[in-house]
């Protein structure tokens, strides 16, 4: 039993619109051994080392249904046990998943086990742990050779396991607020391994990092962790706090407590947590200890009077006080029977009590500290306490070291909270916890006494949310309310577009579209992400990396997502929601690859942008495949665009009020026309769009269509689609490799990347209808990893409509023997009917590019489908025939050329992307994510 592959989903896929896991696994043997087969002490040893399984439901749907499933007739197979277990063990470490699926493969024992995870590595590591906790539960004769390391015990697999998580894991104050935003639909990325939260995307954003928000003011910090200056500024202010001196030496400090008066509380000049805190010193070994703990966490020490009360911890938020806990140090009580470790042990059973902030308390540990404590009672952990004597094992209340929390929201005092609110605002937080000394805080300091012992920066807010006793309080909702009105925009529109071709044109337009409306688009292309125009990485940036890189900018206000099947397969979509997604066709591209083999199979790859579409989903209508999807998507709107005016379901569709987008001929030509609830509105007409070439080039027609038909679906105003419609061309420093024309030699070249039989289908019908008084030349090429099949249907897509035809390869045979891929579709040009005498056998891009230049003559057009585009387009304009002018510079670039993406200057290394490595400005390696 083994992992064969492992992919992780960060987003909405084929598997789950949410993140998920999956694993291929190989049963080998153990195929014939399902659990009915493995017997009771199998099941009872995996129900015994996660008792929490019998709540696990499967197909049941009731608890115990797993279990039973483990037991009834033949049982289950290890691949859906495995799938259980690791949800478990995520449940354990404190994560709420439940989702699993597992199903057989084509391949004999080899399941496609698919679980969900919270945090990605978490959910690794409880993968493989959950196949070595079923390995050493199998006999030994079944056990997977090296699957049991020697020594290995589960208890302690699983605290480590748990720890680990933990470390990984957000914190429960930072996941407090992230539920709170989620609750309050407001979209969050995290940033890093830690605490650093973005809620909200774009220019809405806010940031947080724990509970520290983007608005605290630095000084603010700075003063709450310097306790010497706080106890200053609040005692200038009247508030009660304990006198106080800072001490470098352990001379110093005995000298300082006696000054103040015993007993006294060491604690470190800045830390935090209750870490190195020492109360309730009365002597001089007791002082010497404690300014020893003390500088384990800060060079200089803090040495103040002892107040007596229970302490409180005061949370205040937006100079409102929002909670109050009573917190008691972690403690047993003794009964007159058992040691201290046997209370311990006991007080641990508790079942709120876990590893860490696993729950809502923590184990207690007797550790150094709790012998410090032990040894002001000359007790030791084999001491028996007398009957109802509490044993304090921690000098601080901390939740975090064992320590318990009462709220006492209800109760407080009004003076003690104005106390508070007071205390924070003279720091200047804007959430912040006063941690105060009171006998009783239902009466007024002002009349029984107390103290502020310190004002802290970033409150945990466990103790509040979920209390040991008491009401659990909202501490996070103010705090995303403070950041987010009611009303405050926390979103930017987000619109997705896939396909098989045309969806980097299409983004393009729509980016370009957007720009006109006045947005400050962030667009994501195979050739890099745009901000606002500007190129800000270069690659192919199709896949969820690029979607959180432009979420994450704070110009831009619309996304537009360039979404491709690899990225969808590799890692899932980077957004769980869209406003607007486009499917604009599905093609044979790709068949054949990371087990899609059939068309039907490549459209529920893409037709994942439709089923997380919100507002609108924008489907090809005159694709019968993507068609099908209008049943797939719970879209507020299902907008179809055809160029069939006789279409029947869209023409019911629009007769029933519904929107779409559909091309019309007039007496001026072809208009591309809007429905909606209704209206009939005429947009523009093709020849008036630069990219359509006076209409003739139908699939950038189509794509028009589906760019306009967006924009209008996010609220755009028309004459903003019109403007961008009317301004957006296909230059190559626009558009790259999609539909470049350069007509600065006697003969024209039409350049393009297609690389699949439905690309150069479109380009071979867009040659034929261009005016050509001379020949047609093709350069032609297909990807070696496409099937035969495929590369045939290129071939075939070219046969009889061009004079001439120079059959190539790509610089990266991609699995493929020397000159096999120009060899097979020359064969297929043959079979079609192409004379041998118009084929060129040339293997070598730069050369077969060469022969065609050399081919031209005036009147000619030459259709370039080029892999390497940066080299390929510069091979072309800087051509020159013999005894031909030099091409004059300005015809390369004109100056006047609209631009609908404001680019630098053209340059060696400005498309090196498209090769595959790339690097951006700081040198830094960047992964293609996709390429389709």
């Amino acid at each position: 039993m083994r992992i064969l592959d492992r992919s992780v989903f960060v987003g909405p896929s084929v598997h789950a619109h949410f993140p998920v896991i999956r694993l291929e696994l190989d049963l080998a043997e153990l195929e014939a051994w399902p659990t009915g087969r493995l017997g009771a002490a199998f099941v009872d040893g995996l129900v015994a080392a996660l008792p929490g399984l019998a709540e696990h439901g499967c197909s049941y749907r009731e608890p115990g249904g797993f279990i039973r499933r483990m037991r009834e007739g033949d049982g289950t197979w290890l691949g859906h046990v495995l799938e259980h277990v690791a949800i478990e063990l995520q449940n354990v470490a404190g994560e709420e998943v439940t989702f699993g699926k597992t199903r057989s493969t084509d391949k004999p024992g080899v399941y496609s086990v698919v679980y969900e995870y919270a945090q990605k590595e978490e959910g690794i590591a409880a993968g493989e742990l959950a196949l070595r906790l079923l390995s050493s539960l199998l006999p030994t004769e079944l056990q997977p050779r090296s699957s049991v390391p020697e020594g290995w015990e589960w208890p302690t697999a699983r605290d480590e396991f748990i720890r680990y998580a933990q470390r990984r894991a957000l914190g429960p104050s930072t996941a407090s607020l992230v539920r709170a935003a989620e609750e309050r639909n407001i979209p969050w990325l995290r940033l890093n391994d830690q605490s650093l939260i973005q809620l909200g995307h774009g220019k809405y954003q806010q940031r947080i990092q724990a509970t520290i928000t983007g608005r605290t003011p630095h000084i603010a910090v700075e003063l709450a962790s310097d306790k010497e200056e706080t106890n200053k500024i609040l005692a200038s202010l009247g508030l009660p706090v304990p006198k106080q001196e800072l001490v470098q030496t352990e001379e110093a400090a005995l000298r300082a407590a006696h000054r103040l008066g015993l007993p006294v509380v060491t604690k470190p000049y800045n830390g935090n947590h209750g870490r190195g805190i020492s109360i309730h010193l009365t002597t001089d070994e007791e002082i010497s200890a404690g300014f020893a703990a003390a500088r384990e966490h800060s060079r200089s020490v803090i040495v103040e009077n002892f107040i007596t009360g229970d302490d409180h911890r005061l949370l205040v938020v937006n100079g409102e006080l929002i909670a109050a806990t009573r917190r008691t140090p972690g403690h047993v009580v003794g009964d007159g029977k058992q040691t201290i470790t046997q209370l311990v042990d006991a007080v641990n059973q508790d079942p709120r009590r876990g590893i860490g902030h696993e729950k809502v308390l923590t184990r207690i540990e007797l550790d150094a500290q709790a012998q410090m404590m032990m040894d002001r009672l000359n007790y030791t952990a084999e001491s028996v306490p007398p009957p109802d004597e509490i044993v304090y094992l921690r000098s601080t209340a901390n939740l975090s070291t064992g320590g318990t929390a009462t709220d006492v929201t209800d109760i407080i005092h009004p003076d003690n909270r104005d106390m508070a609110v007071r205390a924070i605002r003279a720091i200047g937080l804007d959430v912040g916890g006063v941690d105060f000394l009171s006998s009783n805080i239902a009466e007024s300091y002002r009349i029984i006494g107390g103290g502020i012992c310190e004002v802290n920066a970033a409150p945990g807010f466990r103790m509040h949310v979920s209390p040991s006793e008491g009401t659990p309080r909202d501490a996070a909702g103010p705090v995303i309310e403070m950041l987010f009105p009611p009303g405050a925009p926390s979103h930017v529109p987000i619109a997705a577009i896939t396909g098989t071709n045309g969806k980097t044109t299409t983004a393009r337009m729509l980016a370009h579209i957007t720009k006109m409306g006045g947005y400050t688009p962030g667009l994501t292309t195979t050739d890099g992400v745009y901000i606002d125009g500007q190129r800000t990485v270069e690659g192919d940036m199709t896949g969820p990396v690029s979607a959180r890189m432009v979420l994450s900018d704070p110009q831009i206000d619309i996304a537009v997502l360039e979404t491709a099947r690899g990225g969808l397969l590799r890692a899932g979509m980077g957004v769980p929601k869209v406003n607007v997604g486009a499917v604009l066709n599905v093609q044979s591209d790709h068949l054949g690859l990371k087990g899609i083999d059939t068309l039907e199979q490549l459209a529920e790859v893409k037709r994942i942008v439709v089923e997380v579409a919100q507002d609108c989903a924008v489907l090809n209508a005159d694709d019968p495949l993507v068609l099908k999807m209008s049943g797939y998507t719970d879209a507020k709107i299902l907008c179809y665009v055809t160029m069939n005016p006789q279409h029947g379901l869209v023409r019911e569709h629009i007769r029933a009020g519904g929107r779409a987008c559909a091309l019309e001929a007039g007496v001026n030509g072809q208009m591309i026309t809007l429905y909606d609830k209704g209206s009939h509105i005429p947009l523009l007409w093709t020849h008036l769009i630069p990219a359509t070439l006076e209409g003739r080039a139908l699939h950038n027609v189509q794509n028009a269509m589906v760019a306009a038909a967006m924009a209008f679906s996010l609220g755009i105003k028309l004459d903003a689609i019109r403007q961008g419609l009317r301004t957006f061309d296909t230059t190559f420093f626009q558009a790259p490799g999609r539909m470049n024309v350069f007509n600065e030699h006697p003969f024209k070249v039409l350049f393009d990347y297609g690389h699949n039989a439905h690309a150069v289908a479109a380009m071979t019908d867009l040659a034929q209808r261009l005016d050509v008084t001379g020949r047609r030349i093709v350069v032609l090429a297909g990807p070696g990893d496409r099937r035969d099949e495929d590369l045939v249907a290129i071939a075939d897509a070219v046969a009889g409509r061009f004079d001439h035809y120079i059959c190539r390869r790509d610089d990266s045979r991609r699995g493929r023997d020397g000159d096999e891929v120009p060899r097979i579709q020359s064969r297929a040009l043959l079979a079609a009917g192409v004379p041998q005498d118009a084929i060129s056998i040339i293997p070598d891009e730069q050369e077969a590019i060469d022969a065609a230049l050399h081919m031209g003559q005036p009147g000619d057009l030459l259709l370039v489908f080029a892999d390497a585009l940066v080299r390929s387009w510069k091979q072309i304009i800087k051509f020159r025939a013999a005894g031909a002018p030099e091409t004059r510079a300005a015809a390369v670039m004109p100056a006047a050329a609209p631009m609908p993406v404001s680019e630098p200057a053209f340059d060696e290394s400005s498309f090196a992307a498209m090769g595959g490595v790339v690097r951006d400005e700081r040198g830094i390696h960047l992964s293609r994510e996709s390429d389709d």
